[in-house]
């Protein structure tokens, strides 16, 4: 049974979740950047591969720490994770508005593409799938907090690895 609060939750995550995505999709694949920003965010992308290896890194470690029943470990692990993938989504944003979109030129376009066409539609699922995995965790429901991490952590991995090979690729 859900409650009051757990419905208040659902909603404001869908509102922030839905906020994001289609501010990302104007900004991406409608304004194509923002006119007249002067700035230099070449080194965004470096930045944002490392942050993507990292929360990896978080992530993986988290798992094994909560495998291994430190639960305490496996919290700090796991909002360092969030941490380190909301510095990227900020630095997405910031070197897109200024840049806008960046275009693969080089002979594996196929590849490229697959990898991005899987890349995105399963990004779009971590804003809300990691906010539920917090909020049942903040809540002591850790069976729901399980259920919905075991989908949600391979999605992140997934969009952590690929953004560093979409990354090499583009900037390799």
């Amino acid at each position: 049974m859900t409650s009051s609060s757990d419905r208040r939750f659902f909603v404001f995550n869908a509102l922030v979740s839905t906020a994001a995505f289609a501010f990302l999709i104007w900004l991406t694949l409608i304004q194509n950047g923002v006119a007249g920003v002067e700035a230099d965010l070449s080194f965004v992308p470096a930045v944002n591969a490392g942050l993507n290896t990292l929360s990896t890194l978080l992530l993986l470690g988290g798992f094994a720490a909560v495998r291994s029943g430190r639960r305490e470990l496996h919290k700090r692990l796991m909002v360092s994770a969030f941490a380190c993938s909301a510095v990227f989504l900020v630095g997405y944003v910031l070197y897109h508005a200024v840049h806008g979109d960046t275009h693969y030129e080089g002979s594996l376009r196929g590849l490229y593409l697959l990898i991005l066409g899987t890349h995105i539609p399963l990004s779009m699922a971590i804003v809300p799938g990691a906010l539920t995995v917090f909020w049942f965790a903040y809540r002591g429901e850790f069976e729901r907090h399980k259920r919905v991490a075991r989908v949600i952590l391979p999605i992140w991995l997934y969009v952590s690895v690929t953004g560093v090979l979409i990354y090499l690729m583009l900037h390799g």
